[in-house]
């Protein structure tokens, strides 16, 4: 029905009353730039309802499910009027008899728009096919048509249809619709895979029952499959159900990584091959069904796999099998080059389930966090037009390649590659020597655990190999293109077309890089291809000096320019996101006269190829306005010192926290630093600020180029430095030494290490106020582990506040452990308005000052009670809430490292009918 009432938004599912106030329609819908409003009538509405009542009077304890029956022939009818059915053929005879039987006013008849193949109508009926009479009888409504097919369910109908003037009679099997609308899915990595729908065949003209992927998650969108996909193969296997997928799954271990071949609906004509790797971490639970229970009106889930399967068994058993499995690129195709432009944008919304921001995602216009900026390692930038991930591979390929002894298949590729390496036309000695030593990374983080602000789910960059022995290889890389340690990260090497995974081992808790371990023995005989760069930390370079900025592009091809220093201590001011995150503060980069641009990262070296520093990549955010702002980046170099000292302490051993890398437990080291935030002032600004004479005389002796001083510009909440330093204080001396850059500061704190000091304090001199200050300043001692710990609670995300929160100078006082830092679509946090960027004080009263007593409360709550939650912002506005804790759909978890098996652990806390752990 159609009427100009009107009616706007909200009020769909409202009844239409007519003149006698009985109930003829609902509101359906209406049109915003018009008056028009749509009501669906209740014919068939009434006949559901009838057989809920009638059903009911016989259930006497409790409710059970209803079948209400509903057929379908899988095709599609529209009304279309006489005249257009005269000119698709129909017979003027046929008309004659059509207007006589049909009520007064029929003005045209139903035509057959579209037919679903495989269904009962394939190949019977046809597009522009007139339907004249269903079993004898006129039909020219679409009521009558379904009050017919829903009272014939499994039983033959005779259909008598037109086609071109030409009359044809069909017998046809009417189909169950409930046996094609899918009451099961599979969870998998955060996918959800189930049967085609009626509805989706009828949209992408696909048989039903395809393996039809609705939701990619984590793995098949690190793969690169798109939402609507449809599995046609998976691991050598033809997928023709979703039974057969989840044999092929049971099959597979943890890490391992397999083709998988797929069609979509855009492109259906051809097949797309990806690389899926099986998640080695425990990123999500194990894959589980979930089935609808009509009696209930809840999905319940059951595990996919009994218990002995090799995707629920974790360890280092697992993690064997990873060098066998490293995917060769010898084909001259870099994976990563090879992602469709038209899915990418469905990629990236599809896994972005949890935000950051502090308010509900409808009340703001604002893409999402991790569909913004411009990061040069985003998945926009590596598109082509094929949208084949992998590139002239196959199971044939591979089985030929089996054939012939490895290593002399190995060695013969190795000696063309280093030939084609050697004879690349115009290269400098710098980059020959440099080449391989340099590695591309390609960086995902899981959905379920994007901690620490990360703003985004994929990255790409340039690292250097920094040691490799049989035992241990390092590269360094910076910290925009690994992030977080809760990555997964795989590296392609320029020596030698092979790729492997690696392993975040240390993010340094200020310097702009992360560290990433391989395991040599991955690279089999390629492994002597592949060699560590010469490190150069001193001479520290000047204004003048000439670098070489070598690097990669995305074709692993080696590419290098000669560039100028033109500033080697370029003190950065990245200011804070809306969304906290790293920021590199306290830090000195290299500015050269000309590079490759901003998406361009690698190593600056002198004429004979060692590494002076790397050229990395740093995050910042560009605000415009009150509530726009935009991710960008830029690249710098960071001096090759501080990478060179971790490095150091790592071979020789360190004093921290052991951490298994390729089966040797390793101690991590541990970096002292003074946890206040810093930026530098020139001397001729420092006068007036009650900077006296001579102490500007002896910042200008210790350091005549910078000529400046340093000053507070905030402690982080929780430091030991936090209520003795204060904003604007200039830092002249510690341990009556001057200070006039950041290194200075470095070295201060690493010398406390160096003796038996208990207190570790800094004798400092500062200038506060236009007087002059000795004052004793504690120092803090941090890990490369980042964030190792975060729980899910009924949809949010919370960890440990990061450093890029305690650097914004609060903290609660009430307890702040339990920062929340994410929060899920769909969720009761969602529907409550528990949103992130707060913690978590209270729940029902109880203190939760640390996520060892948040636990503790909430594992007490039962499903379906509501909760009492103090909350505060990062503001500082302290607010009170509810909500109703769901344990059926969002069960409480935890992932947490484990450094004794360096496997990301998933552990469940509480979930409906389970005990507590």
């Amino acid at each position: 029905m159609q009427a100009a009432s009107g009616t706007k938004g909200g009020s769909s599912g409202s009844p239409v009353i007519d003149w006698q106030g009985r109930a003829v329609a609902l509101n359906a819908g209406s049109k915003s730039s018009s008056a028009s409003a749509f009501f669906l009538p209740l014919e068939r509405v009434v006949r559901a309802l009838k057989f809920l009542q009638r059903s009911n009077d016989s259930y006497v304890n409790k409710w059970e499910a209803v079948s209400i029956p509903r057929g379908t022939l899988q095709a599609t009818f529209l009304h279309k009027g006489f005249d257009e059915t005269r000119r698709l053929g129909l017979q003027s005879e046929t008309e004659q008899i059509v207007r006589h039987a049909s009520p007064l006013g029929e003005t045209g008849m139903l035509v057959v728009d579209s037919v679903v193949p495989g269904g009962p109508a394939h190949k019977h009926l046809e597009p522009g096919d007139v339907l004249v009479r269903v079993n004898g009888e006129v039909i020219t409504q679409f009521l009558k048509l379904e009050t017919l097919l829903d009272d014939s369910v499994n039983q033959n109908i005779e259909l008598q249809t037109e086609r071109g003037g030409t009359s044809l009679t069909v017998n046809l099997v009417v189909q169950d619709l409930h046996s094609i609308t899918p009451d099961h899915f599979l969870e998998v990595s955060g996918a959800v895979i189930h049967p085609l729908s009626y509805q989706q065949a009828r949209n992408f003209r696909f048989h039903c029952g395809l393996v039809y992927v609705t939701e990619p998650g984590y793995m098949l969108f690190r793969a690169g499959v798109p939402r609507h996909a449809i599995i046609k193969k998976f691991a050598g296997e033809e997928i023709s159900c979703l039974e057969e997928l989840i044999a092929v799954l049971f099959k597979l271990s943890r890490g391992v990584r397999v083709p998988l071949e797929y069609i979509s609906y855009m492109d259906r004509h051809r097949r797309k091959s990806v690389l899926v790797t099986v998640d080695r971490h425990e990123w999500y639970a194990p894959p589980q069904i979930y089935t609808r229970d009509d009696s209930t009106g809840l999905w319940t889930a059951k595990p996919a796999f009994q218990p002995d399967s090799h995707l629920l068994s974790t360890g280092l058993n697992d993690v064997g099998g990873l060098g066998v499995q490293a995917f060769s690129l010898s084909g001259g195709a870099n994976c990563m080059d090879h992602l469709h432009q038209s899915n990418n944008q469905e990629l990236t919304d599809s896994v972005t389930s949890m935000e950051t921001n502090c308010e509900d995602a409808s009340d703001y216009a604002q893409p999402r966090d991790d569909s913004t900026g411009t990061k040069k390692r985003r998945v926009e930038e590596d598109l082509s037009a094929d949208g084949n991930v992998v590139s002239d591979y196959s199971l044939h390929e591979t089985r030929e390649v089996k054939l012939e002894d490895p290593n002399t298949v190995q060695n013969a590729i190795l000696r063309d590659f280093q030939g084609a390496t050697a004879t690349t036309a115009n290269a400098s000695f710098s980059e020959r020597v440099i080449e391989p030593t340099l590695v591309m990374f390609e960086v995902h983080v899981p959905p379920s655990c994007m901690l620490d602000g990360v703003h985004s789910q994929h990255f790409f960059g340039t690292g250097v190999i920094i040691y490799h022995s049989q035992s241990m290889g390092l590269v360094v890389v910076d910290k925009n293109t690994v992030a977080i340690s809760a990555s997964d990260v795989m590296l392609s090497f320029a020596a030698f077309p092979i790729e492997i995974p690696g392993e975040v081992v240390f993010l340094h808790p200020v310097h702009n890089y992360a560290l990433v371990a391989y395991d040599p023995s991955a690279l089999g005989a390629n492994g002597a291809s592949v060699r560590a760069a010469e490190l150069l930390p001193e001479p520290a370079l000047r204004r003048g000096d000439s670098v070489y900025l070598v690097g990669l592009s995305r074709s692993l091809q080696a590419t290098s320019r000669k560039s100028i220093v033109t500033n080697p201590c370029a003190a950065l001011n990245i200011g804070s996101a809306d969304c906290p995150r790293y920021r590199a503060t306290n830090m000195e980069v290299i500015e050269l006269d000309t590079d490759f641009g901003s998406s361009f990262s690698g190593v600056l070296t002198d004429e004979h190829g060692r590494v002076q520093a790397i050229w990395g990549s740093f995050s910042t955010q560009l605000k415009f306005g009150c509530n726009t702002s935009e991710d960008h980046q830029f690249v710098r170099g960071i001096p090759i010192y501080a990478i060179s000292q971790v490095l150091d302490k790592i071979i020789s051993g360190a004093k921290g926290t052991p951490l298994l890398i390729n089966g040797v437990k390793r101690p991590m080291p541990l970096v002292r630093i003074l946890e206040v935030e810093l930026y530098p002032t020139l001397l001729s600004k420092a006068r007036s600020f009650g900077l006296n004479d001579d102490w500007v005389q002896a910042l200008v002796k210790k350091d005549p180029i910078r000529r400046q001083v340093l000053r507070v510009k905030g402690c982080l909440a929780g430091s030991k430095a936090e209520n003795l330093l204060e904003q604007g204080d200039m830092v002249l001396a510690i341990n009556k030494e001057p200070v006039t850059c950041f290194r200075d500061i470095e070295n201060a704190c690493q010398a406390l290490d160096k003796y038996d000091n208990n207190d570790q304090k800094l004798n400092m001199t500062i200038l506060r106020q236009g007087r002059e200050i000795e004052i004793l300043v504690g120092t803090d001692v941090r890990d490369g582990n980042g964030t190792t710990r975060v729980i899910n609670w009924c949809g949010c995300i919370v960890q440990d506040p990061h450093p890029a929160v305690r650097a914004l100078g609060f903290l609660p006082e009430e307890g702040h452990g339990v920062y929340v830092a994410r929060w899920c679509h769909g969720s009761p946090v969602h529907r409550y308005g528990l949103y992130a960027l707060q913690w978590i004080l209270e729940v029902n009263g109880k203190p939760t000052p640390d996520l060892d007593a948040f636990v503790n409360v909430t594992k007490e709550i039962e499903h379906g009670e509501f909760v009492r939650v103090k909350t505060v912002h990062l503001n500082g506005k302290p607010r009170v809430l509810t909500l109703k804790q769901d344990l059926h759909y969002w069960p409480t978890w935890e992932v947490r490292f484990d450094p004794d098996t360096s496997i990301w652990s998933r552990k469940t806390i509480k979930a409906l009918g389970c005990a507590n752990v």
